[in-house]
């Protein structure tokens, strides 16, 4: 078991800080954000994962379990070191200040990204060229597949990588070779981008850590489909022979989906993961902690049970439940990289083997204080109930904020149950459900900053179950320099011990 220590802290998304180029990303911004956290006195900073995006913009939908977000590659850090000229972003466009609107800023960022690579190229600067050269080398496990595999979808116009030649599909020596060859400028454009996301993320992480900041990931237990991961180890997963999937993840209807969610990812075929002694799943954990301190695991549940749908299903209220890898990963792993600072996303319906996988290795469960006020006094989301190896929030990405949870989304019933628990008239839920859980035994609490903002439903960073217009929100340049709300969460941090 990992010994967590009492903290607390805040849940925001790099894509969500503020800046002119569109997107959130790794320059100024989020150094201005890791010293809002040092003012606030929080400990940890939660992200979603860091893969670069596909399907829908989504964190859990990423091309690759391995490589970095490139689209969080920050301008202004490559105009200072001489890779982008301020020629390069005279035509920056107007952006919205207060969403991400995926399809211009993403345009807009490989052009840039594109334009620093051929100043790269074409400069003498030897000491980045040698750091770019030891980068690709150090990394080359996944990063020459990875990069290939983007080089040949921009090639291919974006198609899945089961539609490209057959030699290609089947992953041919010689086709790969050729590809290889063809794609050479393009392929090294593609670890150039790597490149610049781990330099810029790690001088991130260092300055966190500088200030006593730890950084919480987020692992998505299933890989995308159309991902490197996939095309480059088809074996490990359910698949045809033509590279199609036999059955597809999701889980049942649940209180997110009355149709549950239909995710589409591939199955992994356990027994052969099994059979290398879960060699992948190693290298993937070991890769994320060194991007990060901790791990959320996304959708526990999975390693005891998986909800498999027929690939052809519309929802995914139709399936069954098949068995994971249970204790058997978790071994291995822990065998191979010791005990792990793992928190389990046990949300869902949870079952005594979900349970017992998630106590035998001592890992601590979720508890969302959202979830709490159906029930009676003996609901196990209610603060009172909390044991102490769990952390605790007012809500996550897939949740309303919890002053829309109060406003739009609970009902009256589950209002009523709130502001008689905590005694109060319900004007300050975000702030009540936020002092609730740091002054609880849970050792670590989290809550979106929407929550310390006391922002609305416009302001929720997913709707689980609906495929576009998610991942959007951005906070403000006045956000981080709002005194108010940073002493605030400076107080209720010191009253509860968790400073």
């Amino acid at each position: 078991m990992t010994n967590f220590e009492r903290a607390s802290g805040i849940i925001l998304h790099p894509t969500s800080l503020p800046n002119k180029y569109g997107i959130g990303d790794l320059g100024q911004s989020a150094y201005d954000w890791i010293n809002y956290l040092k003012g606030a006195k929080q400990k940890l900073w939660q992200i979603l994962p860091l893969g670069p995006t596909g399907y829908g913009d989504s964190p859990y939908q990423s091309f690759s379990a391995f490589a970095g977000n490139f689209y969080l590659v920050s301008p202004e850090l490559l105009l200072k070191e001489g890779l982008l000229t301020t020629a390069d972003v005279a035509d920056l466009p107007d952006f919205p200040t207060d969403t991400v609107d995926y399809g211009w800023a993403i345009w807009y960022k490989l052009q840039l990204l594109d334009r620093a690579y051929a100043n790269f190229k074409s400069s003498r600067k030897r000491k980045i060229k040698a750091e770019f050269a030891a980068f690709c080398e150090a990394q080359a496990e996944w990063l020459t597949d990875f990069a290939l595999f983007m080089a040949l979808k921009e090639e291919h116009d974006g198609a899945v990588w089961s539609t490209w030649s057959a030699d290609l599909v089947a992953r041919e020596p010689q086709a790969l070779a050729a590809a290889h060859q063809r794609l050479k400028t393009q392929v090294e454009a593609q670890q150039f981008r790597q490149w610049l996301f781990f330099r810029q993320w790690n001088a991130v992480k260092t300055a966190a850590h500088d200030v006593g900041l730890k950084i919480i990931g987020d692992i998505p237990i299933f890989v995308a489909y159309d991902s490197a991961d996939v095309w480059q180890r088809p074996e490990l997963f359910q698949l045809q022979a033509n590279g199609q999937p036999t059955a597809v993840a999701g889980v049942p209807p649940d209180y997110f989906s009355p149709t549950g969610q239909l995710w589409g990812n591939p199955l992994y075929d356990w027994d052969a993961h099994a059979a290398e002694n879960y060699a992948w799943w190693i290298k993937r954990i070991q890769a994320t902690l060194e991007t990060v301190d901790m791990i959320r695991i996304d959708h526990f549940r999975g390693f005891d049970e998986y909800w498999a749908v027929p690939a052809t299903s519309e929802t995914a209220e139709i399936g069954e439940w098949r068995a994971g890898p249970r204790e058997g990963l978790f071994d291995a792993i822990n065998a191979a990289l010791g005990d792990l600072p793992i928190i389990a996303e046990d949300l869902g319906l949870v079952t005594p083997g979900v349970i017992a996988l998630r106590d035998h290795f001592e890992l601590p469960g979720m508890k969302i204080l959202q979830f709490a006020f159906g029930g009676d006094a003996d609901d196990a989301f209610l603060p009172h109930m909390y044991p102490e190896n769990c952390v605790a929030y007012s809500g996550t990405h897939d949740n309303d904020t919890s002053r829309g949870w109060y406003e739009t989304s609970s009902l009256e019933s589950e209002r009523a149950n709130y502001r008689n628990y905590f005694n109060v008239n319900g004007a300050d839920v975000a702030w009540d459900f936020m002092k609730a859980i740091w002054n609880s035994k849970a050792v670590m609490t989290l809550a979106p900053m929407q929550d310390v903002l006391n922002l609305d439903t416009q302001s929720r960073m997913n709707f689980p179950g609906k495929p576009a217009g998610n991942w959007g929100w951005r906070l403000s340049e006045t956000d981080l320099t709002a005194a108010t709300n940073q002493s605030g969460l400076a107080h209720i941090t010191e009253q509860a011990g968790r400073d």
